[in-house]
């Protein structure tokens, strides 16, 4: 399947909600700019809403969500979204305390397969999932891990940073789709843009839900591992591809 560059995008002027992905997608080696917040700033004067979802942790993206001019945002991959003050768990877990035991019994069972797995730092602030660093773990070895945890009652994905144990369902997707029914359901999903560059942002690009999708080129990187692939894909690589997604948009309208 062939991406179709975003110069070619003929549907950005229906535009009205852009659910974008953050690390690899808005970052520059894992760094907000100044480009990027007038990128923010151009949507937002246009009358185009902001929602971050990304695979962070409930404890960043609630701060996050206060300070970024977006009008909310999802975390840990679908589990949580963060609407001015409030956290809405997007999750069912009955015990949050008992979940998470749960989850780092799991953890501590991959550790006997692959010992040289780490926490990532900022597990100690998340309720829905557990993550580790996906830094030296092989393709063959996310796969191995992938099975392993459905073999436990557990889904799997990861990023250009992180691996994630996760409720089976708990993806972007269904976490966009509960916020999107409950909360905006003046927008049709033509009106909405979803944006990625991982694995994790697979069922963002999945065109039966969301038919207008784009893929920062870096997402090229996991083209051959991705089911459901972006409908574009940017000239530019990370925070740079969303500015220029966001021109696109701009020159569309």
């Amino acid at each position: 399947m062939s991406f179709i560059p975003i110069a070619q995008a003929d549907t950005l002027h229906d535009i009205r909600l852009v659910a974008t992905d953050m690390d690899g997608t808005l970052t520059i080696a894992e760094k907000f700019t100044p480009n990027l917040l007038k990128a923010f700033e151009t949507l937002t004067t246009s009358g185009i809403q902001i929602v971050i979802i990304t695979g962070r942790s409930a404890g960043w993206v609630n701060g996050l969500a206060h300070y970024l001019p977006v009008v909310g945002a999802i975390a840990e991959n679908g589990g949580l979204f963060y609407l001015g003050e409030s956290e809405i768990l997007l999750t069912p877990i009955a015990d949050l305390n008992q979940h998470r035991h749960k989850l780092a019994d799991s953890f501590e069972r991959l550790k006997t397969e692959f010992p040289q797995i780490r926490e990532s730092s900022d597990n100690r602030f998340r309720l829905t999932d557990w993550t580790f660093d996906v830094e030296g773990l092989s393709l063959e070895a996310l796969d191995t891990i992938a099975q392993l945890c459905q073999s436990w009652g557990w889904s799997f994905t990861y990023s250009t940073v992180q691996c994630h144990i996760k409720p089976l369902q708990q993806n972007k997707a269904a976490g966009l789709l509960k916020v999107l029914t409950d909360y905006f359901p003046h927008y049709s999903s033509e009106q909405i843009l979803t944006v990625g560059d991982s694995p994790n942002d697979e069922s963002l690009f999945d065109a039966r839900l969301f038919p207008n999708s784009i893929g920062v080129a870096n997402s090229l990187n996991y083209a051959d591992r991705l089911l459901h692939k972006p409908t574009y894909v940017t000239t530019a690589s990370e925070g740079e591809g969303f500015c220029e997604l966001v021109n696109a948009i701009v020159h569309n309208e």
